[in-house]
């Protein structure tokens, strides 16, 4: 039973105030937005902080000191969680992003901290973990546009391009696979409602027992709901 009373440290909750303080918004702005990106960000940046230090309080005393995880497209949304993982327990985090210019200025932002983004395809890594973070990945649009309509209940019966959904559903097969390989059990994954389908079926294929906590928590640059999932 996780321990409810732990919470994130005031040292670390005036070091996420910091980070997000020091964030270059005018860059971020086109690399989330095609236009918009100074209005998005006004509406954001205080509410990635509160509902990241909401699931960062849910976390904490499902992590253990010390351990590894593993972060699937980390971005500021990411910055409460991760910050709570290296500085209140000591975990080294693998935070993983494919755009080369957020992990520039994630990492600015970071500068004089223990924390660290990498431009890197997270299905590269061979670390072993215990905690998974695959939140809002297997269904972006923009990577797999066909997938994401499919998986939102959006597609267009008389549109929809099946031809172009199975490479995609490979894709995305293939990046489960090999991350919920360096998962140890028991393991810890966070993922969001609609991505969860892929954990279970990965699981069910497996074997392995696992477990879908029923608290879902507000994503806040998206807006799925996001899940813990607890494997073996």
């Amino acid at each position: 039973m996780p321990r409810k009373t732990l919470t994130v440290r005031p040292a670390t909750r005036r070091a996420i105030r910091e980070i997000f303080a020091r964030l270059d918004y005018a860059r971020l702005g086109p690399i989330y937005c095609d236009e918009g990106g100074d209005e998005f960000w006004m509406a954001k940046r205080g509410l990635c902080q509160r509902l990241g230090m909401k699931l960062a309080n849910a976390l904490l005393p499902r992590l253990r000191p010390g351990g590894t995880s593993l972060y699937v497209g980390a971005g500021v949304a990411e910055i409460p969680l991760i910050a709570m993982e290296c500085l209140d327990l000591g975990r080294e985090v693998v935070a993983c992003n494919l755009r080369r210019q957020e992990v520039l200025v994630l990492n600015r932002a970071c500068a004089g901290y223990p924390i660290r983004f990498h431009h890197r395809d997270a299905g590269s890594v061979k670390d072993r973990v215990d905690h998974l973070w695959l939140v809002s990945v297997l269904n972006d649009p923009e990577r797999f546009p066909e997938l994401s309509v499919l998986s939102y209940g959006r597609a267009n019966p008389a549109t929809f391009d099946a031809r172009k959904f199975l490479p995609q559903q490979r894709t995305v097969a293939t990046l489960v696979d090999l991350c919920l390989s360096r998962l140890t059990e028991p393991g810890l994954v966070t993922t969001t409602v609609e991505e969860a389908v892929w954990i279970a079926e990965w699981c069910h294929r497996r074997g392995r027992p696992y477990r879908i906590d029923r608290r879902t928590f507000a994503s806040p640059t998206v807006g799925d709901p996001i899940c813990l999932v607890r494997i073996g």
